[in-house]
């Protein structure tokens, strides 16, 4: 059975919003703001390394497709990115471009326990806002990773609106990298 995997950039204030910079969203790019430092960089790769497969909602899927198939590196981020299983949850996308791709219609809770069942592993979804509350909704995460900058935007889409559902979580690391950006863990308790 695979392991549901979160991981989200987040801002002090709960903001996952465009944190690249490749959306409309005004105050884009606020990661770029801050070094994540070596040891930040390195939790991302191993974070990819360690996946057996991503998951993605249609809007996370389309801004990746843009990017990572132009793309080769010596470190193996852009290879890992381009050939490993990616599903895409989506009503709209019917044929996706993008090497090793998936779409998963229909219930998104049904596809996602099935995909579940059947992949042995990692199933990391990054970014994925909408995706990522269907999931907890449905209680289909097993992980939740944060790396979460030192910055208030104020405004912005947030991980987890107002009148989510009451959750504990149990929190397994917490670490400091770079410029003050942190990284939190949380499992589901047992």
């Amino acid at each position: 059975m695979g392991k549901i995997v979160v991981t989200e950039f987040i801002s002090l204030d709960g903001v996952v919003e465009d944190p690249g910079g490749a959306e409309d969203y005004s105050r884009g790019g606020w990661a770029f703001d801050f070094s994540r430092g070596e040891e930040g960089d390195k939790f991302k790769m191993d974070e990819l390394l360690e996946a057996e497969a991503q998951l993605l909602g249609r809007v996370t899927y389309e801004g990746f497709a843009a990017a990572w198939p132009e793309r080769d590196d010596e470190a193996g981020f852009a290879k890992k990115m381009n050939e490993m299983p990616k599903y895409v949850v989506s009503t709209t996308l019917e044929r996706p471009d993008w090497q090793n791709t998936t779409v998963l219609s229909g219930d998104p809770a049904s596809a996602i326990a099935a995909l579940r069942e059947e992949v042995d592993g990692v199933i990391l979804v990054a970014g994925s806002a909408t995706l990522a509350r269907t999931l907890f909704e449905n209680d289909l995460v097993d992980e939740l990773r944060l790396m979460v900058f030192p910055v208030l935007l104020g405004r912005g889409k947030r991980l987890f609106p107002e009148g989510e559902t009451k959750r504990a979580l149990k929190l397994v690391e917490a670490k400091s990298v770079g410029d003050g950006v942190s990284i939190l863990r949380y499992e589901r308790p047992q």
